[in-house]
Parts: C-alpha cells; sequence; structure tokens
C-alpha cells in the first residue's frame, strides 16, 4: 500500500461518527440535536446515558489510535503512520458520512496521541483530568490539554516532524473550539454533567 490509500483508509475510518452510532444503538436522540449539537462523548454525556458516552469516548479513541498502529504495522515510518492519524483525526472532525461535519475531535486526538507515543497521550490525558475536575469545563480541559501535546513531544521526540503533526492538531482542536471560547468569555458554557448553560 502507498501512502495515499493509506490516508484516505484512515480519514474513512476517522469518520465514523461513534457519537451517533451509540445513540441509536441507545435508543437516544440524535447529539446534534441537543446540548451543544457536537456529535462527541461530552454532549453524548448530556443524554444522561454514561454507558452511550463511554461508547462513544472509546470508539472515537480507538479509530485514533488504529489508524497510527495499523500503518505501523504495515511498514509505513513512524512519520507517514502520524500522518495516518492526522488523517483519521481530520475524518472525525470532517466526517464523509455527516457531509463533511463532525466532532470536535479530542477523544480521536487522544487516540492518535496514543499511537503515536504513549507518554504524549499520558501528558495529554493527565492535563485534561487535571483541568476538567478543577474547572468542570471539558472545553477548558481539551484546550490545555491541546497546547501540552507538541510541547511534550518536542521534549520527548526532540525536532521531529511528528511535532508538526501534534501543532496540526492541536491547532484544528483549538479552531474547533472557537464557538466555546466565546461561551467561556460570556459566562455561558456548559459544564461537564450539565444539560445546559
Amino acid at each position: 500500500m502507498t501512502l495515499l490509500p493509506l490516508l484516505l483508509a484512515a480519514y474513512a475510518l476517522g469518520s465514523i461518527p461513534f457519537a451517533i452510532v451509540s445513540s441509536r444503538l441507545f435508543g437516544l436522540a440524535d447529539p446534534r440535536k441537543y446540548g451543544s449539537g457536537n456529535p462527541g462523548a461530552t454532549n453524548v454525556l448530556r443524554s444522561g446515558n454514561k454507558t452511550a458516552a463511554l461508547v462513544t469516548l472509546v470508539g472515537d479513541c480507538l479509530k485514533g489510535w488504529l489508524a497510527v498502529w495499523a500503518a505501523a504495522r504495515l511498514g509505513f515510518s513512524p512519520l507517514e503512520a502520524a500522518l495516518a492519524g492526522l488523517a483519521a483525526f481530520l475524518g472525525h472532525v470532517f466526517s464523509v458520512f455527516l457531509r463533511f461535519n463532525g466532532g470536535k475531535g479530542v477523544a480521536t486526538a487522544l487516540g492518535v496521541l496514543a499511537g503515536i507515543n504513549g507518554w504524549i497521550a499520558f501528558v495529554a490525558l493527565s492535563v485534561w483530568l487535571a483541568v476538567a475536575f478543577l474547572t468542570r469545563y471539558s472545553s477548558v480541559a481539551a484546550l490545555s490539554a491541546a497546547a501540552a501535546a507538541p510541547i511534550a513531544g518536542l521534549v520527548l521526540l526532540g525536532p521531529d516532524p511528528i511535532v508538526v503533526v501534534l501543532v496540526i492538531v492541536a491547532a484544528v482542536l483549538v479552531w474547533r473550539h472557537t464557538a466555546n471560547i466565546r461561551k467561556l468569555l460570556s459566562g455561558t458554557e456548559s459544564k461537564i454533567g450539565g444539560r445546559r448553560a
């Protein structure tokens, strides 16, 4: 397999909307029609069904990790495997199955980080958990973790091109949280576990 088919396959994998799949599985409303309208684990949690939210979280994480892992198993270089992870992440954010709309990509990004380097994923997850515990804002936790990932990558990997992939992922995550940043500034952002602001 050459790089282009790999990236297309990774993008298709990333496009699978586990928030909608799990919501249908558990008989819940379409997550795009309540809460933040985001098809992701945090918004599914607002339905009150923790199991559905967990299935969404695990599914979104796994598809990011699987893209990187499969690329490495097929003999692609670490950078090419990281690019496959980026493709899966972009598939989640711009899902072909949702007319190129999608989630914000936090869980999928974590899966990609885990595939690239477990320690980078550990740092990002630790930052997310700490900030989420302190603030109860998923968006603040996500933004903090996004900022931490490239820094951790630079420390652990040095001036590796993979760090550029991490910067791109972080930049997209920040961009996808633009509306949340506005809500935070206006004091209307929903907290974790809340149904609405």
